[in-house]
């Protein structure tokens, strides 16, 4: 072998010739030298198999007839091989029987070349088959790198899929939440045209309660002085008056009924107040507040949803007040954040109850809870609890994300805890939590700071 000085791409090669002719091989041999840069040689079938494994050249020459294993044999094994069977193989023969070629390519060989050999077309064919060859490779090559490309294409396009979806899903959250806020706000100034309107006539109502019930007990008084004192020949008209009117029922049911008026008076006066808490959620930072206020006037809205029914006793409310310093807050998003606990908590007992008897639900014994305390210097905590079904893990994950609900269609929106956890934390720079255990209840923790 003798190397050249100047070589084309194509004459870059490494060439296995096998023959176990020595005359036959170094004929060819010695032409290839001429041509390729590096040409190995082998005399049987085990040791060419042996020296493609090695030197994995880029193309074989094989004889066809050999002592041991012939070409065939040879070429079925080297085709076997993972580290040989993309070796292009021409098998070099004597053999013109066309059965003989079928069964080469059977073989998995990729030509013939008939002995005697002629240079030119030995030349011929192997710069054919080594620029197939090259061209197979390149096309791999680059197919490979389009995969890859596709790939990492399919990746960018599935996150930026994901991504849009998600800023769908978030836009879609976003708008919709827009729109509650506008409903909310449109609803707190509905709320305060009409606490407005109705706290006029029902304070004046409530002022003047006081004077009709002291001139009710002057008046009363006077008739009692009536009574003591002869009145002479006008007695007996006036004493069948008085059982005409049932006088004595009169004068005790008079002070009854104004009672009612104000005891009906003071109602209505606090839920206007409790309404007038709720109407500003979109207030600013109001001067320190006692909380319980906030609570109270959530509950006193909701209170006829306690009330007994056919179907069930009362809802039990608990309250367990700490001690909780007056602190700066938002009261009337707050007070918004314990109204969708509490109204949630309703559903979940009022659900629990179905498909149940009067005396099964009066045995569960529904019941809410609403503790307050102070955790630490600068934090308060609120929990919300009921006894209902609970909520399963899988639910729970869930329960704070937008459009989420529980509820059966038309009962929700899936916006409540959404927007309550939207009011605690961004809002009040506070935390919401729910702890649950199914079958047992379900707890609504609140965070709060003192200092916002």
């Amino acid at each position: 072998m003798f190397p050249s000085a100047t070589l084309s791409p194509l004459e870059q090669f490494t060439i296995l010739v096998v023959d176990d002719n020595p005359r036959n091989l170094g004929v060819v041999v010695d032409f290839l030298e001429t041509k390729y840069e590096t040409v190995l040689v082998a005399q049987d079938g085990e040791s060419a198999i042996r020296r493609a494994r090695y030197a994995k050249p880029h193309i074989i020459l094989l004889d066809v007839l050999m002592p041991g294993i012939d070409g065939f044999e040879t070429c079925q094994l080297l085709k076997q091989d993972k580290a040989t069977q993309n070796i292009p193989i021409i098998f070099m023969t004597a053999l013109n029987n066309p059965e003989d070629k079928v069964k080469g390519f059977q073989m998995g060989a990729v030509d013939y070349i008939t002995k005697p050999i002629q240079q030119d077309e030995l030349f011929a064919r192997l710069k054919v088959h080594l620029q197939i060859q090259d061209l197979t490779k390149t096309l791999a090559a680059k197919n490979k790198l389009l995969t890859q490309y596709t790939e990492e294409l399919e990746i960018q396009v599935n996150q930026r899929t994901v991504q849009l979806s998600e800023s769908l899903e978030k836009l879609k959250a976003f708008q919709t939440q827009l729109v509650q806020q506008e409903k909310m706000s449109a609803l707190g100034q509905l709320m305060t045209g009409l606490v407005h309107e109705i706290n006029n006539p029902v304070n004046f109502i409530f002022g003047n309660l006081e004077h009709v019930e002291s001139y009710t007990q002057d008046l009363l008084g006077l008739i009692e002085l009536y009574k003591a004192v002869d009145l002479g020949p006008h007695e007996d008209i006036i004493k069948a008056r008085e059982q005409e009117i049932d006088l004595d029922f009169v004068q005790e049911d008079l002070l009854s009924i104004v009672a009612s008026m104000h005891t009906g008076s003071s109602r209505i006066r606090s839920i206007v107040s409790s309404l007038g808490k709720l109407s500003h959620i979109d207030e600013k930072l109001e001067q320190p507040i006692n909380i319980h206020v906030g609570i109270d006037s959530t509950v006193l809205i909701l209170k006829h949803r306690l009330r007994p029914t056919e179907k069930r006793p009362k809802i039990e409310l608990v309250k367990k007040y700490g001690e909780i310093p007056r602190f700066r807050c938002h009261l009337g998003s707050l007070c918004q954040v314990f109204m969708n606990i509490l109204d949630n908590a309703i559903d979940a007992l009022e659900e629990h109850n179905q498909q149940k008897s009067y005396q099964e639900v009066q045995d569960l014994a529904n019941q809410i809870v609403i503790i307050t305390e102070q955790i630490s210097e600068g934090w308060i905590k609120i929990t919300i609890a009921d006894n209902a079904l609970g909520i399963s893990p899988a639910d729970r994950e869930q329960i704070f994300e937008p459009f989420f609900t529980m509820k059966s269609i038309g009962r929700g929106t899936g916006l409540g805890l959404s927007i309550s956890r939207q009011i605690i934390v961004e809002k009040h720079r506070g935390k919401l939590e729910c702890v649950s255990t199914p079958g047992e209840g379900t707890e609504f923790h609140i965070y709060l700071p003192l200092h916002l």
